[in-house]
């Protein structure tokens, strides 16, 4: 069927092409419906069926006879480690892992906090879990402290599992103190801890909880059977940044989730069972969960678990050794990592040596793909370069090209046309679609198809007030953007308070909160503003408190260094304004967006609503625009 013709089909009968898809999976007990709506209002995806997600991504294939393919590469060149499973020893380690966690009390429902580095134990954990119908909330191990007692103070585990420490690059980052501060910090740490122990950090040890070994409790387990579950119930708690600060835990099903990550890699990716597919990210991200983890699994691919850098690791070859090494056909990564890329070898002439034939698509999302970057790589790989879009919440792209069934022409600056399933509008501030080429929010109709969240943990009323009540009857995507009369759709940027900082989605709103707490801080405004490299970068402006007469360069270090410590390095906060005063409207809001422009170069109306205009040159001076 045509991409045309599926997209159609998804408008007009979604429970048929749905239940359709649905069947193309082994259920324990199949769905006799597709849609249906719970007693609170909220919609929902094969209610009734029962499956288990990590028995459809591992024993499944062992029974269908691919026990021996290749299931799952690590390769770590930050530690000279190649290792691999094949289909039936994942299932074996993962039935261990789930049969230790079983042993310590961990059962169907209960939550499981992940604080790990790229490691096979990620992955084997995640998979764990969801056998039990446990549910994994998974935490990226370069978060701060707070960050992370957040987290579990939200989702209250009974368990966590951790590692000794982190690599990045050279940079060994020992994670039992960041642990260790981060249950101090909670008020609900788990008192179980699971601790992978590796050789670069052996020998270090928690207090005032039961930590236990990995390997030990592995050595010892008895191995547990996958626990059919209902299609609706969790399988994971994945938790993106809020406008408020407090983090926003979305809600994953098993059974929505496993259709639509099939039918993504079939269609979207062109990727086929037996190949190897590779996403070049972290499990702590959404992409992870999706296309490290789950997706690859479900659809009988190998899939690679990298644990190192584009560049520095050891160079700028380091992509194309692990395609040519691993004979990868399909690639998923960032644009980031390839702005950095090339920013080291602009010829490409790293690739010389690597035998990337096998490469058949390249896949970019994250962030916004520029038109020179994906030129360039269209023209270095001589291959088809794909941007797509798709965001935590949905867990699945909402626009790409589908690979799979009947590739689209490309537009550079465009992610494509919207996937069967979402039905995208642009829309006024008034919630009125508009014209082709008329920017305005990005929505997407309700309901959303499977695999997207329908409510946020414990927070069906914030899930509510954050996503669907701004334009009734949509989903808000908090991006902007336009629709070309073809049915491009371009994503211009976000229109709330979280930047997107090399793919990781950041609030501007929590950085002021934090920069507003120091003593000499009277004010405070944080806007992202545009960086070759990493797409977007968070500066701040601060005014200062009446008689405090502090150094600005002083200054900025603390503010960096707080930032730093509360949200981690992955936020890149460098750089801090001490400014006379900030511009707002006359009724006391700041004007950030106009502050990111005059930053970035663009030129600046006066708003209309400005209080005071000459404020505007004010801030041009002070940032080196005038």
């Amino acid at each position: 069927m045509s991409y045309v013709a599926q997209r159609q089909r998804a408008h007009e009968d979604p429970e048929g092409f749905w239940m359709e898809e649905a069947s193309k999976l082994p259920w324990h007990t199949p769905p006799t419906r597709a849609l249906s709506e719970t007693e609170d209002g909220r919609w929902q995806w094969f209610a009734g069926g029962r499956l288990n997600t990590s028995w459809l991504a591992l024993d499944a294939h062992v029974e269908a006879g691919r026990g021996d393919q290749a299931a799952l590469i690590y390769d770590s060149p930050v530690t000279e480690t190649v290792r691999r499973y094949t289909y039936r020893q994942l299932r074996d380690e993962v039935a261990r892992c789930a049969g230790a966690l079983r042993g310590l009390g961990v059962a169907q429902g209960d939550r499981v906090i992940l604080y790990m580095p790229m490691i096979p134990e990620a992955a084997i954990a995640m998979l764990a879990c969801a056998r039990l119908g446990a549910v994994h909330s998974v935490v990226f191990g370069g978060f701060a402290p707070h960050e992370l007692a957040v987290r579990i103070d939200d989702a209250r585990p009974v368990a966590l599992i951790t590692a000794t420490c982190g690599i990045e690059i050279k940079k060994i980052i020992p994670y039992l103190p960041l642990v260790e501060h981060a249950l101090e910090l909670a008020e609900h740490p788990p008192q179980q801890v699971v601790v992978v122990d590796r050789p670069q950090a052996e020998g270090q040890a928690l207090t005032g909880v039961q930590q236990h070994n990995w390997a030990a409790l592995m050595a010892e387990a008895t191995p547990a059977d996958a626990v059919p579950v209902d299609a609706t119930h969790p399988l994971y708690v994945l938790y993106t940044s809020g406008t408020t600060g407090q983090p926003k835990g979305v809600l994953r099903e098993h059974g929505g989730h496993a259709v639509a990550l099939r039918y993504s890699m079939e269609s979207l990716y062109g990727v086929a069972p037996g190949e190897t597919y590779w996403a070049a990210s972290d499990v702590g991200w959404v992409v992870g969960h999706s296309y490290i983890v789950y997706a690859p699994l479900i659809h009988g691919c190998a899939t690679i678990m990298y644990e190192g850098k584009p560049i520095k690791t050891p160079d700028a070859s380091a992509f194309w050794r692990v395609i040519a090494e691993h004979s990868v056909s399909v690639f998923f990564t960032a644009p980031t990592a390839f702005r950095a890329i090339r920013k080291v070898d602009p010829k490409g002439s790293m690739m010389a040596g690597h035998d990337i034939s096998c490469l058949r698509t390249l896949f970019l999302a994250g962030e916004r793909l520029d038109p020179p970057t994906q030129i360039w790589l269209e023209d270095l790989l001589g291959i088809p370069v794909v941007d797509h879009w798709w965001q935590t919440e949905t867990g699945w792209p909402i626009v790409a090209n589908p690979m799979g069934l009947d590739p689209q022409p490309v537009k550079p600056g465009s992610s494509g046309p919207p996937v069967p399933g979402y039905q995208v509008q642009v829309v006024d501030n008034g919630g009125i679609p508009l014209k082709p080429g008329e920017t305005g929010h990005i929505v997407v109709k309700l309901p959303l198809p499977p695999g997207c969240l329908n409510t946020l943990y414990n927070d069906l009323d914030r899930f509510k007030e954050a996503y669907l009540e701004t334009f009734p009857g949509y989903y808000q995507t908090a991006d902007g953007g336009y629709i070309d009369e073809d049915g491009y759709v371009f994503i211009m940027g976000r229109t709330d308070d979280n930047i997107n900082v090399a793919g990781h989605r950041l609030s501007t709103g929590e950085m002021e909160e934090i920069i507003g707490g120091h003593p000499a801080v009277a004010e405070t405004a944080v806007v992202g503003i545009h960086d070759e490299l990493k797409g977007q970068i968070p500066v701040g402006f601060v005014v200062l408190k009446d008689g405090v007469d502090q150094d600005p360069a002083e200054l900025e270090a603390e503010l960096v260094a707080l930032i730093r410590e509360e949200i981690g390095p992955i936020a890149c906060f460098k750089t801090a304004y001490v400014a006379a005063r900030l511009p707002k409207t006359r009724s006391g809001k700041i004007l950030r967006k106009t502050m990111r422009r005059i930053i970035d170069g663009a030129e600046v109306p006066i708003p209309a609503t400005i209080d005071d205009p000459a404020i505007l040159d004010e801030i041009r001076i002070l940032v080196g625009r005038a």
